[in-house]
């Protein structure tokens, strides 16, 4: 008969404990600085090369989004933000879901703005209303879409007509 040889383990002590939990929080944060360096310090990029901006509400979360955008999109975030502030000088801003939004107090959002790969979409949250209709169709009823790519023009007279007219329709919950 073979007679296994069991050993007994000490339990750690406290002190071995908070030893370790110290070393692992410096090692990781070393780490950490590791895989950050040479990256730049401003907002993540996500797929599409969205900006990742915390949610927060106002002027100033809206332009750290546009600021972050990449390229030439941002010159489009730009143009499309002094437009919608022309149009509609008491419009409410904020950035929610990675997405700067635009309403008006007590009606709701009427225009959201994201960043993908190859153009900035704006979302018209209650377009199936506009005239004409903006030229996306939506899953989602009563949502209208339009793209805006690197190479297109855009017509200022008919988007500043399209924001003026869904500024004042319902629009989603705020």
């Amino acid at each position: 008969m073979i007679k296994k040889k069991v050993s007994a383990k000490k339990a750690p002590n406290k002190t071995a404990i908070k030893k370790s939990a110290k070393i692992s929080k410096v090692a990781a944060k070393k780490s950490s600085l590791k895989r950050n360096s040479g990256k730049s310090k401003g907002p993540v990029l996500l797929s599409g090369g969205n900006p990742q901006i915390g949610k927060g509400y106002g002027d100033g979360p809206v332009q750290e989004y546009i600021s972050a955008m990449p390229g030439w999109k941002k010159d489009i975030g730009r143009k499309i933000d002094e437009l919608i502030v022309q149009v509609v000088p008491h419009v409410n801003k904020a950035v929610k879901w990675n997405s700067p939004l635009y309403g008006i107090e007590g009606q709701g959002w009427f225009l959201g703005v994201h960043v993908f790969a190859k153009y900035v979409k704006l979302a018209f949250f209650n377009g199936a209303s506009l005239k004409p209709l903006p030229p996306g169709v939506s899953k989602v009823p009563g949502n209208r879409y339009l793209d805006i790519r690197e190479e297109d023009k855009i017509d200022e007279v008919q988007l500043s007509s399209w924001v003026k007219q869904a500024s004042e329709l319902p629009g989603e919950k705020m």
